[in-house]
């Protein structure tokens, strides 16, 4: 296991290292060339202060943590890394995520640059640049080699996992909506859970869906995700140690392998040969209600729709409409087509796939999935639409939707489910990065985590 957060603390508490010492490389790490657009403000002197200040015994120890730009931060603008809300008043207090993480011990390092308004899984942002990809779990990974084209992040939580693959933070408050914590895991190198979106408060957020939106963070390590949703969630997970071989596992067939690319194929099928000799039962299962889930979409889904509930009015001013990404202002529009009935339609197609969901997996502990079916893309081959060559923009444009819907695909289906999933690395040192996702229904979250400890101890044990 690398040098995380929970071994850090574990140094500070011991006397073999100090919170200020850390909390300076790790302001050193924020500053150097790997943070190129991953943080819209930086706390450094407040980050100084708090980790001098922290006591050694609080479960945080004064380390440095980052804030995804549309949590509320006392006496800072939530601008969702948009041009639309750069004049938005401050906000008065701290979201509910942010108090408990400060309340815990946390440095607040600075607020991370994301998709605007959360609406994608790329991480591309044309306002404020968009941070390249990196390896946590292996530096000279070949994606970090000046001769190598840079890779998208992932998002939207974009800064928030560089932040902590670069060094700059030990752990990042993210959301994920439909996949926005997961995905740049996987294409990071790092850990992200996902709760049951009802066990951590997401007050004082800008929001996308309130339905599906999740306040829940990206770590180094299984156990710094645990110590992270303690905190966030404000319980105690019930610790397992039960041997993998004790857990009942599937793999679903269906939708999670379509258009998969043979190098993600290839590490989640290594994976599951390791699990395998490790003793772990795992069996492959057929799960058809995965199919039905582009006929409850079909009318709309709750992103588009919820979003535009929240956007309307400034959609409505001209000057303010034009602030917009147009890849992310098209996406909500589209949810001004969607009727009150469709809605309420919409929610109780939603309902009755849960209750046979649930049903169907319930024999199984965990469920085991490629995170995403691809690996990150150059930042090139998605980049917006720059007016010089329009073959290319539309080019472009076209790839953007159809990599982003690949993304997301495997993701969002624990969202709709209401359920809890972690993703963690199962590359090699000489890959790209891919991630493997544990997941299950809703409150299921000790067990996938439990699970998800056991499963790294194979895949990652150093």
């Amino acid at each position: 296991m690398q040098f995380d957060l929970s071994h850090a603390a574990l140094e500070i508490r011991e006397g073999r290292n100090s919170a200020s010492n850390l909390m300076q490389m790790s302001i050193t790490a924020a500053q150097s060339p790997l943070c190129a657009h991953v943080f819209s403000q930086t706390f450094f002197d407040k980050a100084r202060w708090a980790a001098a200040e922290t006591p050694p015994a609080a479960p945080l120890a004064g380390l440095a943590i980052s804030i995804k730009d549309l949590f509320d931060t006392q006496d800072s603008t939530s601008a969702a890394s948009s041009r639309v809300l750069q004049d938005a008043p401050a906000a008065q207090t701290d979201a509910a995520a942010v108090a408990r993480l400060i309340a815990a011990g946390a440095a607040i390092i600075g607020r991370t640059h994301m998709v605007e308004f959360a609406f994608s899984g790329m991480g591309v942002n044309p306002h404020f640049g968009t941070p390249a990809a990196l390896d946590a779990r292996h530096p000279a990974n070949p994606q970090l080699a000046p001769s190598r084209p840079a890779r998208i992040p992932g998002g939207s939580s974009s800064g928030a996992a560089v932040s902590v693959a670069s060094g700059a933070a030990w752990a990042a408050l993210g959301s994920d909506t439909g996949g926005s914590i997961r995905i740049p895991a996987a294409l990071n190198g790092l850990v992200g859970f996902k709760s049951t979106a009802r066990l951590v408060p997401t007050d004082g957020t800008v929001p996308l869906s309130p339905t599906l939106d999740t306040a829940c963070a990206l770590t180094r390590s299984v156990r710094d995700a645990v110590l992270i949703h303690e905190v966030l969630a404000d319980r105690k997970v019930a610790k397992n140690d039960r041997s993998l071989s004790q857990w009942r596992l599937a793999v679903p067939r269906a939708v999670f392998f379509d258009d998969i690319e043979h190098a993600v194929l290839s590490a989640f099928e290594r994976s599951i040969a390791q699990l395998q000799a490790a003793g772990a039962q795992i069996e492959w299962i057929d799960l058809p209600e995965l199919h039905e889930l582009d006929r409850v979409n079909a009318i709309g889904g709750f992103s588009p729709t919820e979003s535009y509930a929240w956007h309307r009015h400034f959609l409505q001013d001209p000057d303010k409409a034009a602030l917009y990404d147009p890849r992310v202002r098209s996406r909500i529009e589209r949810g001004a087509r969607m009727s009150a009935a469709d809605y309420l339609d919409l929610l109780a197609a939603r309902k009755n796939w849960i209750a046979r969901m649930q049903s169907a997996i319930a024999p199984y502990d965990a469920l085991l999935s490629p995170t995403t079916p691809i690996v990150a893309p150059t930042i090139a081959s998605v980049a917006p639409a720059d007016g010089k060559d329009a073959a290319a923009d539309a080019q472009r444009d076209e790839e953007f939707v159809r990599v982003n819907g690949l993304l997301l695909r495997n993701t969002s289906v624990v969202n709709m489910l209401d359920g809890c999933a972690l993703s963690l690395p199962c590359h090699q040192p000489d890959e790209l990065p891919m991630g493997l996702m544990v997941w299950h229904a809703a409150l299921h979250d000790d067990d996938v985590l439990n699970i998800s400890a056991g499963i790294e101890a194979v895949l990652n044990p150093n």
